[in-house]
């Protein structure tokens, strides 16, 4: 019946890379319209199949070829077009299905070509699983790249999880894989099956372009379409759009969205349960942004979701995709940001994703020098693979697009950049000019940076990135790699080194605090609390501090203090705004019944204050990243562990910020203000309702025409003073 019997065994076997070329509607003649039309369809157990157009009307009854199910026909129709098929069983069952073989492809040539190129900016509309009509019928279509695999079939309810029955369509050209299956709906989980180069069968893929999952340990991808949410965060974008977010107040608070609150039962919240608490609360205690952990879905709850298996769905811990919408929406009308935690550096190796996804090292290398990360025994993107970058450089797109994100936060940038990073000589591959730096990862953050800000005028990228790298935060075109703004580490070491000193020892060490106003103003830097200071056996930041208790909450405040004067934007992880006592734990709420005690109650009272006075006050935040917004009052009080430096901005009034670290009280601190008058004290850390002694200035501090004036500076405290015109 035109079918050879090596096509029939590899039908039947699951095994046919080419299934239009047999199944589905063909010409029985030599050519189209001569000689009628042929149907073949494969439908395991079934025992008569009779063949219909789709309004119906009853074509053709087809004859089994041997007892595999395989079904052949002519079929009485003048031009081809989709057929549907009635298949009996013995118990008496029916099944009806439109004949996924009697469709043409969706994907066009220039889609193969922008996608081999490596320049396919639109690829979330086009990869994966995507609800469509497609020549007149409902259904989904499926594509996945997978170049190496010697055939690739999607697999679910809907076809009972028999590859057989989903064989998909080769695109030689692109190495991609697609098939159009009607009446396959929202909801639906599917998988893909894959057979690699060497003929065996590979355990089932997730998509890597899965717009929603499973909720874990269950693995499978479910179709899902483009969230219905309508959207009301115009202001809020607008804003953004204008705004130089360099000369913006930007204070964010990180969030790993499991742990911050449970329900009732100890379950995660909602995304809707978290944006009644969290956005409120956000809003309270004055910060602009929130920072999530990283929300992709990933199988490991300890990975805190840094071992990413869905790079394109929301964790399903937390609801649908909608109700993420409904989050970044809510939040932005609310005034706040929402910046991702996202992660192109590695992925882990779990078998449904994306570790040897053919068959072959496709997403990684396969040398494990350069595809193998001993750190965290994961896989390393190929990044000079176009299709990988392009992989990676959508996904930014992605959430930019379709949930509104106003930033990614790019997760261990050193471990990308550095061929060598925690590598033992012999373990790594110099790059083509015998350095290690990784020229292909350079390139891709680069090309991810100019695609994302190219297209999103309100976003920023904020980098991890732990080493002396040049021009992290500087535009590709002078060089950079094309952040908006990196973490800045330096800050974070040398100041807790600091504060852990007994006081008594900190006047030998006192440019641990002075050393990072040398570099402040070669990148745009966010200080960040992150985190990874609060785990693993360091301990939360108040137990971080020296001394006993008062002193530890005394010197905490007035740490924070410190760095709301600081240049840089503000970054605290959750938690340590009430000072946490207990290191962070993935698996529990914080310990909100820390606040029944008064001590907490005022270290929060001071960031929500410190917070309010950084967004009102331009001297503050208008110049975190330009040296004309510093200068040093006070920088050789080694002695007495005071620092003091004033922060300016054009049109504000400047703002003096002065911190002191030890338990003496220093009453009448001669110290030259940068002008003579009456300098208010706006900020006082050591203030009673923060917790502290009380001690201060009365409100005022004058200063004589030259700028002399006696300042009383508490133990353990940090004072900001306005000039009052």
């Amino acid at each position: 019946m035109g079918l050879t019997p090596e096509q029939i065994a590899r039908l039947l076997e699951g095994r046919e890379d080419d299934p239009f070329a047999t199944l589905g509607v063909h010409p029985a003649g030599a050519s189209e319209g001569k000689g009628g039309f042929t149907a073949c369809v494969l439908l395991p157990e079934a025992v008569s199949v009779t063949a219909h157009r789709l309004d119906g009307k009853a074509i053709g009854t087809l004859t089994p070829l041997g007892v595999g199910g395989l079904f052949f026909g002519k079929v009485s129709i003048r031009k081809r077009q989709p057929l549907r098929y009635c298949a009996t069983y013995a118990d008496g069952g029916e099944y009806r299905l439109i004949d996924p073989y009697s469709f043409g492809p969706v994907l066009g040539p220039m889609d193969d070509y922008f996608f081999a190129q490596g320049s396919h900016a639109r690829l979330f509309d086009k990869m994966g699983a995507h609800l469509i009509a497609h020549e007149g019928v409902e259904g989904t279509h499926f594509a996945v790249w997978a170049p190496n695999a010697q055939r690739v079939a999607v697999v679910g309810d809907f076809n009972r999880w028999d590859g057989r029955r989903g064989l998909m369509r080769r695109r030689q050209d692109a190495g991609v894989w697609e098939i159009f299956l009607p009446e396959v709906v929202q909801g639906s989980p599917y998988k893909f099956e894959i057979i690699g180069p060497d003929g065996e069968m590979l355990p089932l893929k997730a998509d890597p372009f899965a717009f929603q999952s499973e909720l874990r340990p269950s693995t499978a991808s479910i179709v899902a379409g483009a969230p219905d949410h309508v959207w009301g965060d115009e202001r809020h974008r607008a804003h953004w759009e204008k705004a130089d977010p360099r000369r913006e107040p930007v204070s964010i608070y990180e969030v790993h969205a499991g742990s911050w609150q449970r329900d009732e039962h100890d379950d995660f919240l909602s995304w809707d349960a978290l944006a009644n608490r969290l956005i409120p609360y956000v809003v309270g205690m004055g910060f602009t942004h929130i920072e999530f952990l990283p929300i992709s879905e990933f199988p490991y709850d300890p990975s805190w979701g840094y071992q990413t298996t869905g790079l394109y769905a929301p964790t399903a811990r937390f609801g649908d995709p909608e109700g993420f919408a409904r989050f970044v929406d809510g939040a932005h009308r609310a005034g706040v940001g929402v910046i991702l935690d996202w992660v192109p550096a590695h992925f882990p190796t779990d078998a449904h994703g994306l570790s040897r996804f053919d068959g072959t090292a496709l997403y990684e290398h396969e040398d494990p020098r350069k595809g193998f990360h001993p750190d965290w025994n994961t896989a390393i993107y190929n990044f000079g693979r176009r299709e990988v970058a392009q992989f990676l450089v959508n996904n930014a797109l992605f959430w930019a697009e379709r949930y509104h994100v106003d930033g990614l936060r790019v997760d261990a940038v050193a471990s990308m950049l550095y061929l060598d990073y925690s590598r033992k000589e012999g373990e790594w591959i110099p790059n083509k000019h015998g350095g290690r730096e990784n020229v292909e990862a350079v390139e891709f953050l680069q090309q991810m940076n100019t695609a994302l800000y190219g297209a999103h005028g309100g976003i920023m990228t904020i980098a991890e990135e732990s080493t002396s790298w040049p021009k992290v935060s500087h535009p590709v075109h002078e060089g950079g790699l094309g952040f908006g703004f990196k973490w800045n580490m330096g800050f974070m070491h040398d100041t807790l080194r600091y504060l852990a000193r007994d006081p008594v020892h900190r006047a030998h060490h006192h440019d641990d605090i002075t050393f990072g106003l040398l570099y402040a103003f070669t990148e745009n830097f966010v200080l960040a609390l992150s985190h990874d200071e609060v785990v693993h056996g360091k301990s939360s930041l108040l137990h971080k501090m020296a001394g006993d208790d008062w002193q530890k909450f005394a010197t905490l405040r007035a740490y924070y203090a410190m760095m709301w004067g600081y240049p840089g934007k503000k970054l605290l992880f959750m938690g340590q705004e009430f000072a946490q006592r207990d290191e962070w734990s993935e698996d529990r709420a914080l310990d909100w019944h820390l606040l029944d005690h008064a001590p907490h109650r005022g270290v929060q009272l001071l960031v929500s204050d410190l917070n309010r006075l950084y967004r009102s006050r331009p001297a503050l935040h208008a110049r975190d990243c330009e040296a004309e917004g510093f200068e040093w009052v006070l920088v050789d009080a080694a002695a007495d562990s005071v620092f003091a430096w004033v922060r300016r901005a054009p049109g504000a009034a400047p703002i003096v910020v002065i911190s002191h670290f030890t338990p003496q009280l220093r009453h009448g601190y001669r110290m030259r203000l940068p002008s003579g008058g009456r300098w208010r004290e706006i900020m006082n850390s050591d203030a009673a309702e923060y917790g502290g002694s009380g001690v201060g200035n009365m409100g005022i501090v004058t200063a004589d025409e030259e700028g002399w004036g006696n300042v009383t500076i508490p133990p353990f405290g940090t004072l900001m003073l306005e000039l009052d015109y």
